[in-house]
């Protein structure tokens, strides 16, 4: 079964300094219907103004991702990192048993645009930890690239969840496909651009949905940038 999500139909806040949109229930945005899927939990679509940003918030056991795909985002947190996160680079924030932190777009004449993911973790009450890669366009052009895994593979940054995280850059004759195992769920989003997949096109912002299918096929990509989250049900 696959049903599809239309980048209108998620929901919308308008902060000024902040816009976004969101794929499943977050902060004032309720949506019984879309409270998750699977382990997945939230992707935010923010926009975040020149010289704004979150002020220091805390978290606790979830497996926050952020991936950049315009501007800057400066990162700060309780357990001294102070990073910058530039396009093509992951990072992955471990909340455990409690972190704070920070988050702010310093360019005066820059938005930053980044999706924020949260995954819940399969175990509880660790130490926070971070850790930030960087991958190279080129690695994910034309392929499904792992970024996020619970074991590192493949250079992915390792979270504590069970779920693997995969991002690809298709256009024209560009092709993948990834098999799920039995009793997986999978989430496909497109950051943009426009995607088949299993058939259905998808356009910026547009997500497909998957339970008890046996594989995912992308095809006939045009300027398509797309993460595929492999789930626990």
């Amino acid at each position: 079964m696959m049903s599809l999500r239309r980048s209108q139909d998620r929901g919308h806040a308008d902060h000024g300094w902040l816009k976004s949109q969101h794929s499943f229930s977050f902060a004032g945005y309720y949506d019984p219907a879309h409270m998750g899927w699977g382990n997945l939990r939230v992707i935010n679509e923010d926009r975040v103004a020149a010289g704004t940003g979150f002020g220091k918030h805390g978290h606790r056991d979830m497996e926050i991702i952020s991936y950049v795909l315009a501007g800057e985002l400066a990162h700060q947190d309780s357990m001294g990192h102070i990073k910058g996160i530039p396009p093509g680079d992951v990072q992955r924030m471990s909340a455990g048993s409690g972190v704070t932190h920070s988050e702010f777009n310093h360019a005066q004449d820059q938005t930053t645009h980044f999706l924020q993911i949260w995954i819940e973790p399969n175990v509880t009450g660790i130490a926070p930890s971070y850790e930030q890669k960087t991958i190279p366009e080129a690695q994910k052009r034309g392929v499904l690239r792992l970024i996020a895994s619970p074991d590192g593979a493949q250079d992915s940054v390792t979270i504590h969840a069970d779920a693997a995280l995969y991002a690809g850059l298709f256009d024209g004759d560009e092709s993948a496909a990834l098999t799920l195992a039995a009793g997986r769920k999978a989430y496909v989003h497109l950051v943009r651009g426009t995607l088949d997949v299993n058939g259905q096109t998808l356009s910026t912002g547009d997500a497909a949905l998957l339970a008890n299918e046996t594989h995912i096929a992308l095809s006939h990509g045009k300027d398509a940038e797309v993460l595929v989250f492999d789930l626990a049900a």
